[in-house]
């Protein structure tokens, strides 16, 4: 056997190369032009500034650029990468490497991309307002409540945030007082599972949906049944949305979604269908009733359909799914879903102060973003679609791709910023909110991810998993920030309002998590 001749050795650099610098060098002076990333229009000159500026100081910069110098708002930042010098027969990049700034230029562009940007370069940076308030970090389990007899399916928070309605495989509905993390009625009627449970803008009624082929209205203050139950399905009920509280406050109508292929409209205050939507051709998993008066139904035959809310007139088909599709998201979801109740705490005391407060909210939320619509499937993708009024409506703005099996849970985060999606495939993947383009993996559970859910301040994500665990996601560095072991098996529900987290599985518990 022939002698191996040793590799030659690897010649050791002794002199930096031009492209690295040295992190412990004076940091050069950069020149920045602020951008607003939401419209595109430029915040005041070019500055010449340190490239240490730290982010506060950018804030400091931005809010007095805007003149809210007196009360400042805080704000992200990212910065848009040139891409790098392509070789002979390569193709461009779709999409621009996109570098938030969480500390630093110096620190998380100059240091790190080196190659690609210079300091002669006018750097643009983009900013976006952040939520003025912020929610605590969850680090614990403040309660283990036991009552339900089976399985806990779904779990909502009230708009207000003061209760919680759980619904169970025992055939109860239970609403528990989320000040003193103690049971306060049990809704019993039911014959069959509870698989949906949905409160009204203002907080008077709680709808729910069973396996027995039923919608039941509950007073939850005293929690009794309203009325007889609203028959007419077939099938076990799938899914529940209230008209928004901005549309009608005083008489909203409900629609109720069934395996039966068809959605019913319900008048809730006489108890009367007012129109039944049937043109789907198998179940419809999911039903949504956007702010501009459109009923948004998802179903097992691949479509997802978009109905007036007026009168139930099909506008259009949306038909780019190859399997069934199992979720959607609005981005308006918060805002319609918490009415007429902010962060501030004013509790309007009429139906026409409610209806003007929540519309004020939602003009203001759809003046900046409109409402878009994503969708979740079993062929392992999302689309995002456009507004109502665009002008290609049936016309994808995004195919989200990433996913390796079935997506399970879809949401868009309260500023409507970021989606975040829950998969089969044991991870979550976050995707920005107006363009659809992936931003990170949050990779941890070890089983599939059932549901996902935002804090209202839309800095963290909860998701809960078949592995039992809940978990606190960071979405600056994309690692879990807490995580939250309790369960004994799967978490089939998670909820997440004001600084606390409700989850409710296999285990038959509601655990109620906080800071």
């Amino acid at each position: 056997m022939s002698t191996q001749i040793p590799p030659p050795p690897k010649r050791v650099r002794l002199t930096p190369s031009a492209n690295t610098r040295d992190p412990l060098a004076p940091a050069p002076t950069i020149v920045a032009q602020f951008k607003n990333a939401a419209d595109g229009s430029l915040l005041g000159p070019p500055l010449s500034l340190p490239a240490d500026t730290t982010r506060e100081g950018l804030e400091l910069l931005v809010n007095n650029l805007r003149g809210t110098s007196a009360d400042p708002l805080p704000f992200s930042f990212h910065l848009n990468l040139p891409a790098a010098p392509l070789k002979e027969g390569e193709t461009a990049p779709e999409e621009v490497p996109r570098i938030a700034i969480h500390n630093s230029v110096h620190q998380d562009l100059l240091l790190k991309h080196s190659s690609l940007v210079s300091t002669e370069d006018v750097f643009i940076i983009e900013c976006e307002p952040e939520a003025v308030f912020r929610v605590r970090e969850i680090t614990r389990c403040s309660s283990s409540l036991d009552g339900h007899a089976s399985p806990i399916l779904c779990a909502s928070f009230s708009p207000t945030g003061k209760l919680l309605a759980t619904g169970s495989g025992d055939n109860t509905c239970r609403l528990w007082n989320l000040d003193t993390e103690t049971p306060q009625t049990t809704l019993a009627g039911h014959t069959g599972w509870l698989l949906c449970v949905e409160w009204d803008g203002m907080e008077r009624t709680v709808a729910t949906g069973s396996m027995d082929n039923t919608v039941r209205l509950w007073d939850p203050k005293t929690g009794k049944a309203i009325g007889e139950p609203l028959r007419g399905h077939q099938k076990w009920i799938t899914s529940l949305a209230w008209e928004p509280v901005h549309l009608n406050a005083e008489s909203p109508r409900l629609a109720s979604s069934s395996k039966d292929g068809t959605v019913r409209v319900w008048n809730a205050k006489l108890r009367k269908l007012e129109f039944s939507l049937g043109s789907h051709t198998a179940s419809v998993n999911v039903v949504r009733w956007g702010g501009e008066n459109v009923i948004y139904t998802a179903s097992s035959d691949r479509t997802v359909k978009l109905w007036d809310g007026k009168d139930g007139k099909l506008i259009r088909t949306l038909s780019e799914h190859a399997h069934w599709v199992n979720t959607m998201a609005l981005n308006t979801d918060f805002i319609l879903r918490t009415g007429p109740y902010d962060q501030k705490g004013k509790i309007p005391t009429t139906d026409a102060e409610a209806q003007s407060l929540a519309l004020a909210r939602y003009k203001a939320f759809t003046a900046i973003n409109p409402e878009l619509l994503i969708t979740g499937s079993d062929d392992h993708t999302l689309f995002l679609w456009p507004p109502l009024g665009a002008e290609n409506p049936k016309k994808p703005l995004a195919r989200l791709t990433g996913h390796q099996k079935q997506v399970n849970h879809v949401a868009f985060s309260p500023d409507g910023r970021w989606i975040a999606s829950a998969g089969f495939d044991n991870s979550v993947k976050l995707w920005e909110g107006r363009t659809g383009k992936f931003v990170a993996s949050l990779r941890g559970h070890v089983a599939a991810v059932y549901r996902v859910s935002w804090s209202s301040d839309s800095r963290m994500l909860v998701s809960a998993s078949k592995d039992s665990t809940l978990k606190l996601w960071d979405l600056k560095t994309h690692k879990i920030r807490v995580d939250l072991p309790g369960h004994t098996d799967e978490v089939y529900c998670v909820d997440f309002v004001a600084d606390k987290i409700a989850s409710g599985g296999r285990d038959k518990k509601v655990k109620i998590w906080r800071h």
